[in-house]
This record gives structure tokens, C-alpha cells and sequence, in this order.
């Protein structure tokens, strides 16, 4: 197996549970989001309204959205319904898994999980493949 090239940190990692490592906008080089949780100027609107971010709910020392009494809250379940659809990932499942293993152990499984197995480069989750030599996205990942 090829070493993965990616080391995502818990900074890409949103209190939705999307790991922004492998976002579209992430990865891309113009115009790049440096990440849900940065403090950049350079995040899209979306982002910077993102209603994960400011949620009313969010108390002042929870991380992600698994430290609150409403998850997983209609907002988690409907963006977690369409990632699940569209994407084969699940923010909800992330978030439980963040809550059993650590944030620690889940990013090293993501840089792995989310490696292209022929150059190590992370694999774009909106685009199924590759953001280094496009090859397509293996099924293994959707699991």
C-alpha cells in the first residue's frame, strides 16, 4: 500500500463531522478553503454561516455537534441523508466515532481511509476520486 500524503490535523475537522481534508473547496488550489474551524477571511460565505458553526445550541466548550443534547439535531440528519446519498459518507458516524475512539485515532484512520491507494493523495469526496491523479474513488471507502 502506498503511504498516504495527507495528515489532517483536528483544525479540519467541523463540529459537524465533515472532514474538511477531503472537501472540494479544501483541496482545490484556487480560491482554497483552509477549513471549517480556521479563523481565515478566506472561507466561502457558506462556510462563515455555516449553521453548525453558530449554532444557538453550541455551548462555549463543546467541539463538535456529538456534545450536544439535541444530536443528532434535523439539521445533522438532513445533511447526513444527502452526504449519505450523494457521497457515501456519513457525518453522523463520524461524529459517533470521534465520541468512541478519540479525535486522535479517528484522524489517523481518516489518513488512511481517505488516501487514493495508488499515489497517497487525499481522495476528493464531492469529485470520487483522486485530487492528485484522479483516479476514480474505490468502493471500499462508501462502507
Amino acid at each position: 500500500m502506498i503511504t498516504p500524503k495527507v495528515n489532517y490535523t483536528e483544525e479540519v475537522i467541523a463540529p459537524c463531522g465533515m472532514n474538511c481534508g477531503i472537501c472540494m473547496a479544501f483541496l482545490r488550489e484556487k480560491n482554497h478553503c483552509p477549513g471549517c474551524n480556521s479563523d481565515s477571511l478566506q472561507k466561502p460565505k457558506h462556510c462563515t454561516a455555516c449553521k453548525f458553526q453558530t449554532c444557538p445550541e453550541k455551548q462555549s466548550g463543546d467541539l463538535a455537534c456529538y456534545d450536544c443534547s439535541k444530536f443528532p439535531c434535523l439539521r445533522l440528519r438532513q445533511l447526513d441523508k444527502r452526504y449519505r446519498a450523494k457521497y457515501g459518507m456519513s457525518m453522523i458516524e463520524n461524529l459517533l466515532k470521534i465520541k468512541e475512539i478519540g479525535i486522535a485515532k479517528f484522524i489517523e484512520m481518516e489518513n488512511t481511509r481517505w488516501a487514493c491507494p495508488d499515489c497517497g493523495y487525499p481522495i476528493n469526496v464531492h469529485r470520487w476520486k483522486c485530487s492528485h491523479c484522479g483516479k476514480a474513488r474505490i468502493d471500499s471507502i462508501k462502507d
